[in-house]
């Protein structure tokens, strides 16, 4: 099918269309490059992207795109539309950064390459009879800002969906685990560690009996699973026996289906430091479960034919390409409409996602290559893939 496709997708895009493209690319890179080192620049993380927001916005209006800013009532969420053709299009533009890891994730350059084939698509609206729309979606890393817009009505009945995701090589597929993200709290009781000790209970004891569960819970779970998270309140003082403790953690599956069961077992884990110590227990969901992708073939050989007629190659060792298996709110979006998730490579393996290395990459030469070939592929695969179906038949 795949080849088939890549066919089509030189077929269909005639020369003229495709240097306009690049032609219209290469004149907005100085935008995006400024773009992108300034939002990498000002890392803000979750529901608290203020200043990207409002840069996105701005770059949008100035390029005649109708604006609603605060989208849904989410203050940091923006839409960004052009055109009233039939055939609606939806770029994701993700901007928020990492705890103590800026933009680690190289979400400035999803920003950027996302702005810029809706830039690039906006030329073509009329002739294609096309709708762009640019949605800038907060809180992707836990917050799971995306679900959030669906439930308030956004993405429905997008002709496609799509987004270029930084990554250490190109790799094509997105095949992200489904996530579950959980906050985790123990209250005790504080005492004299020395004095009294008898007379406390021990949250972060709790914790660490959870914790021993989890690590003997692994040697009977499937490889595709994954479970992990940190402490992030253990106590205050050595002397005083700790009354309150929390953490975040994640469990990760291959779809919402498998999720399910290992989350309870993963709950039972921490029961169980509650039942040992006699402390409280509190498990509050950070967001609503992420979903596993569901990828529109289609789109994606387009997509794939078009990066690879930009220099792009996707034939890097298997262990370098697992990014494609990082959970994403995008996997949600997938769930409701057509949609693909690529990886874009930076070339810098063995730096990878969430590393202060790869944080480095994600501005200068490769980051901007990126950008300039993730935002002309994405749009001659929207440009291929809204072209009709007699269109399409090789």
């Amino acid at each position: 099918m795949t080849a088939d496709i890549s066919t089509d997708a030189a077929a269909v895009n005639s020369a003229k269309t495709r240097t306009l493209v690049l032609a219209s690319v290469a004149a907005e890179m100085p935008s995006l490059i400024d773009f992108s080192e300034r939002l990498h620049a000002t890392p803000e993380l979750g529901w608290a992207e203020h200043q990207a927001s409002a840069w996105t916005a701005e770059l949008l209006e100035k390029h005649g795109f109708t604006v609603d800013r605060g989208y849904l009532g989410f203050d940091t969420a923006v839409r960004a539309t052009f055109g009233s053709g039939s055939q609606r299009i939806g770029l994701m533009a993700e901007y928020d950064a990492l705890p103590g890891l800026g933009h680690a994730c190289g979400h400035n350059i999803i920003a950027a390459t996302s702005v810029g084939a809706a830039i690039i698509l906006s030329s073509f609206a009329a002739e294609r009879d096309l709708t762009i729309e640019l949605y800038g979606t907060p809180a992707e890393e836990g917050g799971g800002g995306k679900i959030e817009l669906i439930k308030r009505g956004a993405f429905a009945g997008l002709n496609l969906a799509m987004m270029v995701h930084p990554g250490p090589v190109d790799s094509a597929e997105a095949r992200p685990f489904a996530v579950a993200h959980h906050h985790v709290e123990y209250r005790g009781k504080s005492a004299h560690a020395a004095a009294y000790p008898d007379r406390g209970v021990n949250a972060n004891d709790a914790f660490i009996i959870a914790q021993v569960a989890l690590g003997l819970l692994r040697q009977q779970l499937a490889a595709s699973t994954r479970v992990h998270g940190i402490q992030t309140r253990g106590g205050q003082a050595p002397n005083a026996i700790p009354e309150h403790t929390e953490g975040r953690w994640y469990v990760r599956a291959e779809t919402l289906a498998e999720l399910g069961p290992l989350d309870e077992l993963v709950r039972r884990c921490f029961e169980a430091g509650a039942l040992a110590t006699g402390a409280e227990l509190a498990i509050t969901p950070e967001s609503e479960p992420y979903s596993e992708f569901h990828t529109d073939e289609r789109a994606l050989g387009l997509y794939k034919a078009h990066a690879q007629s930009l220099g792009r190659r996707f034939d890097a060792p298997a262990e370098q390409a697992t990014m494609n298996r990082a959970s994403t709110d995008m996997g949600n979006v997938s769930q409701l409409v057509p949609a693909i998730h690529p990886y874009i490579g930076l070339g810098c393996f063995p730096a990878s996602n969430h590393q202060p290395d790869f944080a480095a990459h994600c501005v200068g030469a490769a980051a901007n290559q990126a950008i300039h070939d993730g935002a002309a592929a994405l749009a001659l695969t929207a440009l291929d893939y809204t072209t009709t179906p007699q269109e399409h038949s090789p």
